[in-house]
C-alpha cells in the first residue's frame, strides 16, 4: 500500500519526475553499493575508478569538478586508493602543483569486475522490460538530462 502525503495539493506526488528520479537513483546507488562490497570498494571509490576510465590523466581538481567533489574529499579518496594501488598521481608538466590521475594495471581486472557489478544491477533494475522499452528508457532519460544541461548553460552552468 502506498502512503498518501499529508498535504496533496491535488497532486500524486510518489510520481513527481524529481522524486522517482531521486528514489530510483538513490535504490539503485544502495544496491549497486550491497554487490559492491564484495570486491572491496565504495561506490565512491568506483565512482572515481569509472570516471577515470574516461578521463584518465585528468589533473585532481578537475576530476573532482567532474564528479561533483569537493577536492580536498577526491583527495582523500585518492590518498587511500592509491595506498590500495588501484590509482596513481604523476606531476603535471604544465603546473608543477597539480598531480593528473591515472589508473594502474591493478586497477583494470578490478574495474572490469566492477563494470560486472554494474551490468548486474541494471539487469535487476530492467528485470521484466523489453529491449524495446529499456531503449525508451534510455533515450527519455536522455532527453531529460539534455534539457537540463541546455538550461544549465544558459543560466552560465555547467552540467
Amino acid at each position: 500500500m502506498t502512503k498518501q502525503p499529508k498535504i496533496s495539493l491535488g497532486y500524486d506526488f510518489q510520481r513527481a519526475l524529481g522524486f522517482v528520479l531521486y528514489e530510483t537513483a538513490r535504490l539503485y546507488g544502495k544496491r549497486f553499493d550491497q554487490k559492491a562490497r564484495a570486491l572491496g570498494l565504495s561506490r565512491a571509490q568506483c565512482h572515481v575508478l569509472f570516471r577515470l576510465n574516461i578521463d584518465e590523466g585528468e589533473n585532481q581538481a578537475r576530476i573532482a569538478e567532474l564528479l561533483e567533489m569537493e577536492p580536498i574529499s577526491l583527495a582523500r579518496l585518492v590518498d587511500r586508493m592509491e595506498e590500495a594501488g588501484w590509482v596513481e598521481r604523476r606531476p603535471d608538466p604544465n603546473d608543477r602543483r597539480a598531480r593528473l590521475l591515472y589508473l594502474t594495471s591493478k586497477a583494470k581486472p578490478v574495474f572490469e569486475r566492477m563494470v560486472t557489478v554494474g551490468m548486474d544491477t541494471r539487469a535487476e533494475a530492467q528485470a521484466g522490460m523489453s529491449a524495446a522499452e529499456r531503449d525508451k528508457l534510455i533515450d527519455l532519460l536522455l532527453r531529460v538530462r539534455g534539457n537540463l544541461s541546455e538550461k544549465n548553460a544558459d543560466d552560465g552552468e555547467q552540467a
